[in-house]
């Protein structure tokens, strides 16, 4: 027999890092599990010391049409809670617009404002009044005679349909010329002489398909030599100028402008406002992400950058980014350049507490330098990749920061990133990760001051529910299922049958009843004792015999925390074959 026969081992499964889907059978594994669900660290309540049953959700409302965004806007010392449900949008329980898309909306709020978009339509609601946003409108020509000419002043807008000229007056002239034809038909210019408006067939009359307005009494010369006396304003529908916007799906506020892309039929292009101003989009302010038709899946702003994330592609040209730069002729501007990463975004992205992040094919990936260096990536989801790129709707999932974690949920399953750990795979680092599954499909979230709200979908036989929810550690009313299992542990000597020391297992816990199972090789899971109010340590008395590994499995339906366990075992013989 060997000299390690009837060595005692002892085990301490403790200062517990998340699971481990991989399968790798190594001594790092003591500190996670390879099958936990629903267990955490709460560093806010318990301050990271153990791992501890996640939130149990409690019902706020309920819907009969599918949630398909939440929001909250704080107005006048007020929080409106802004809530898109099949084709209404309400504020609270006030409906305030009713003509929404049924489509995923997104919405941001710049200078206490509110401003929402759903692919279709692109709302502003001030807490009183919502409705599609009035573009503003620009001047696009100044100084311009009547016959025409003068100087180009500000762009097209393509949120609005309405333009102004301005002209200088000679006092002779009463045909003036636009600076564009084929206007709309259906709506007069509005004129103004000296500030005084003029009224259509009685002071002018008007030319659409010219782009004329004729006066009967022509306009008197300015008293300033030189100076605009004449306004114009007109408008010019053009529909597809207007949809580059509204088709959009994708927002991002970056460098105080709203950046707009994920226009399925331009899904390569983005366009973003004029500065501090929602309403203004040029005709000029776009950019073309590449010679791809790759659609832009993420716009991600961080690291003093715009990050464009498309789709992986033959052309290999997929992260680009955007900086602000001034050019002497056209002031700010965003040329878009070409990072020099090639794996493509496969889902979506995120600023995950200063860093960009994104999943690929592979699974999230991090960019882990600047705009400033050669760019690259790094991985950072391997300890849960075996399960999360196997979900059915992977390429469907939702991103969302809450509590220092980042959470990947899709369909009921959330895989929360710990922003606070990190584990050393190979030569770099990645995150540490939990797991969670709730009997709701989650289909949106929203964080306001630490809450995560929940907005799911529910189907009972023939009938479909849409709900939102919050988390709450009430102690009385948790009724989640949690369980955590050590590795299966060989204790460093895989080629001895093992004893366990019945007396030598001791748990540190906290809760209301936790139960103890243990596991020999692949025999199944046989319950040890069930504890109930158990607070400090317990005592299990496991007695197994002659195996080649061993797992423990710490389960509740009330809330626990788990700060350690220990384990010991006797090395006995060989293996036999």
């Amino acid at each position: 027999m060997s000299q390690v026969s009837g060595k005692l081992v002892t085990r301490n499964y403790s200062q517990f890092r998340g699971v481990d889907f991989s399968n790798r059978m190594d001594e790092v594994n003591i500190y996670r599990s390879p099958d936990a669900v629903n267990m955490w660290k709460n560093y806010k309540d318990s301050n990271g010391k153990c791992i501890e049953t996640r939130p149990d959700i409690e019902l706020l409302s309920e819907y009969s049409d599918t949630i398909f965004g939440l929001f909250f806007y704080d107005y006048n010392g007020e929080t409106h809670k802004i809530i898109h449900t099949g084709t209404k949008l309400y504020d609270n329980n006030t409906l305030i617009y009713s003509s929404m898309a049924e489509h995923e909306s997104k919405a941001f709020i710049y200078a206490g404002i509110f401003y929402i978009k759903d692919g279709t339509h692109y709302l502003t609601y001030n807490g009183t009044t919502c409705g599609e946003v009035v573009g503003y409108i620009p001047t696009t020509t100044i100084s311009r005679s009547p016959a025409g000419g003068g100087t180009k002043l500000e762009d097209v807008n393509l949120i609005s349909p309405y333009r102004k000229n301005t002209f200088v007056g000679d006092g002779t002239s009463t045909v003036y010329y636009l600076d564009s034809q084929n206007t709309d038909q259906f709506e007069y210019p509005i004129v103004k002489v000296n500030g005084e408006e003029k009224s259509y067939n009685i002071d002018f009359s008007y030319d659409y398909e010219a782009g004329t307005v004729t006066f009967y009494t022509a306009p008197p010369a300015p008293d300033t030599v030189g100076q605009d006396n004449v306004e114009i304003q007109y408008c010019k529908y053009m529909p597809e100028y207007r949809d580059e916007i509204l088709k959009c799906t994708l927002l991002e506020v970056f460098d105080n402008r709203v950046f707009f892309g994920g226009n399925p039929d331009n899904p390569n292009y983005i366009w973003h406002t004029s500065l501090d101003d929602p309403t203004y989009c040029s005709d000029l302010d776009y950019y073309q992400e590449g010679m791809d038709d790759a659609p832009v899946k993420a716009l991600v702003a961080g690291n003093n950058a715009l990050w464009v994330l498309k789709a992986p592609s033959q052309a290999n040209t997929t992260i680009f980014y955007h900086i602000p730069t001034v050019d002497s002729d056209y002031g700010k501007i965003y040329p878009s350049s070409h990072s020099s990463i090639s794996t493509g975004c496969k889902t979506t992205g995120i600023n995950f507490r200063d860093t960009i992040c994104f999943y690929s094919e592979n699974g999230l990936e991090a960019i882990t330098s600047d705009v400033t260096t050669e760019q690259a990536i790094s991985h950072k989801s391997s300890l849960v990749d075996s399960k999360l790129l196997n979900e059915e709707n992977y390429d469907n999932m939702r991103l969302e920061e809450w509590e220092g974690y980042l959470l990947t949920i899709i369909g009921n399953k959330i895989y929360l990133a710990n922003s606070k750990e990190y584990a050393q795979i190979s030569d770099h680092y990645e995150y540490e990760w939990y797991y969670f599954e709730f009997k709701q499909e989650i289909t949106s979230t929203r964080v306001k001051d630490g809450v995560l709200y929940l907005c799911t979908k529910e189907t009972n036989g023939d009938t479909t529910t849409y709900k939102i929810y919050t988390l709450t550690n009430n102690e009385d009313t948790r009724n989640v299922e949690a369980y955590w299992t050590t590795l299966e542990d060989e204790f460093g000597y895989p080629q001895y049958q093992k004893i366990t020391n019945k007396k030598g297992c001791v748990v540190d816990t906290d809760g209301k009843e936790i139960s103890v199972y243990a596991k020999a090789d692949n025999k199944g899971f046989d319950l040890i004792k069930k504890f109930i109010n158990a607070k400090g340590y317990i005592v299990p008395r496991i007695k197994k015999k002659k195996w080649k590994s061993i797992q423990l499995k710490f389960y509740s339906k009330k809330p626990f925390k788990l700060y350690s366990s220990t384990l010991e075992s006797y090395v006995g013989s060989y293996i036999k074959r």
